[in-house]
């Protein structure tokens, strides 16, 4: 498949890596160090605003505690989109990647095509629902190592819902890039409804190896084998 781009935005969970390492490894990594790391934490003023943040976002009272965590275990368990869940997941990872020697998880086939599209002058974004401090930590600690160098910026939900036009707009606009001249790859149809809207190229990353039904209104890929990406 030949394309043509001067930005490629791209998805992580299901497109660049396997969406059983977020949710067999990263997910339940915090879930089991959420509560210590809160009460260990919960004096530094970032942390403070973050669960401030959350608090508010269940509707409970900034001093209550226990509520707030029940409600972020309880987000993780239905894999909730909440940004103050997803930055606290962020820094617990953070402990992770460096404690335990965690390596964040991507398809070759995507380490060879983040790789291909670069040299090809192709300006490389993430768009994820995990945090940026989280997804600068995947490809700071990938498999292959340090991945950082190739990327040009990153985004996450404080840019808008993934499912919402309006945040790619927002994101093109942040980039200084027209949406025609962008290219989004995702494995989820709704999201790419999403970028298509407002003009956005789009292609569906549909892996067998994560069960990722493909849809009928995106060029779809089983993988990035083949895909090239040019300038224009």
């Amino acid at each position: 498949m030949e394309l043509r781009a001067d930005v490629a935005l791209i998805d992580i969970e299901g497109t660049l890596g396997s969406m059983a390492f977020v949710h067999d490894v990263l997910f339940p990594f915090a879930q089991e160090r959420l509560d210590a790391y809160v009460h260990s934490h919960a004096h530094e003023p970032p942390v403070r605003a973050l669960l401030d943040a959350a608090a508010a976002e269940a509707k409970l009272a900034p001093n209550d505690m226990a509520g707030t965590l029940r409600a972020m275990h309880a987000w993780i368990n239905e894999d909730r989109k909440v940004t103050p869940l997803k930055e606290l997941q962020g820094l617990i990872w953070a402990e992770g990647y460096a404690s335990s020697g965690m390596r964040g998880h991507l398809y070759p086939d995507s380490i060879a095509a983040l790789h291909r599209f670069h040299s090809a002058g192709v300006a490389l974004y993430i768009y994820s629902s995990g945090s940026i401090a989280a997804q600068r930590l995947l490809f700071g600690n990938s498999v292959v190592g340090d991945l950082l160098p190739l990327f040009s910026g990153f985004f996450d939900t404080t840019s808008g819902g993934k499912r919402e036009a309006e945040s790619y707009t927002r994101i093109a606009r942040k980039i200084g890039a027209s949406p025609q001249h962008m290219l989004f790859f995702s494995d989820n149809t709704l999201e790419l409804d999403a970028a298509r809207k407002v003009q956005m190229q789009t292609v569906q990353v549909a892996r067998p190896e994560d069960g990722t039904i493909a849809g009928r209104m995106h060029p779809v890929i089983a993988s990035f084998d083949g895909v090239n990406v040019t300038s224009t």
